[in-house]
């Protein structure tokens, strides 16, 4: 019995940005002391955006010096049956306090995180070390996918 060889395609830009909403964890992919480093992190897509929130430590620290990222999801059901979104892109710190051009942008970060964390900022936040909210502006959008 002959199997078919795995399909490897592009995913194009609606595909890509389907998948970026349908997900709520990703990993974060920065540099840190010449070295990359990778973690996970609960995220937010909109309008070419990627919303999230850390806490402080060498992460944070990292991207304060250095602020541009890459930031992968994948959607995995088998060996050949995957699709995988890739973001590069710069990180921005966001301040409840900016009265500046970014004026806002905490607010409406924070009300899009609470769609899946709706106690992020209140009393009962279950990760109130979390207290760093960032967004990742969209350079680079690309993906791939696996059929069998």
């Amino acid at each position: 019995m002959h199997t078919a060889p795995p399909a490897f395609r592009q995913l194009d830009p609606f595909e890509c940005a389907a998948l970026m909403g349908m997900q709520n964890v990703g990993r974060l992919a920065y540099v840190h002391q010449h070295r990359v480093d990778i973690v996970p992190i609960h995220y937010v897509w909109s309008s070419g955006w990627i919303y999230g929130r850390t806490g402080d430590g060498q992460k944070l620290r990292a991207l304060v010096h250095n602020p541009w990222v890459a930031f992968e999801i994948d959607e995995i059901h088998a060996l050949f049956s995957w699709r995988s979104v890739v973001v590069r892109g710069t990180l921005t710190l966001l301040s409840p306090a900016d009265d500046g051009p970014m004026h806002g942008e905490w607010d409406h970060a924070v009300e899009l995180l609470r769609k899946i964390v709706p106690e992020a900022f209140t009393a009962d936040d279950p990760t109130p070390d979390r207290s760093v909210v960032f967004r990742i502006r969209a350079d680079q959008v690309t993906g791939r996918a696996a059929t069998s």
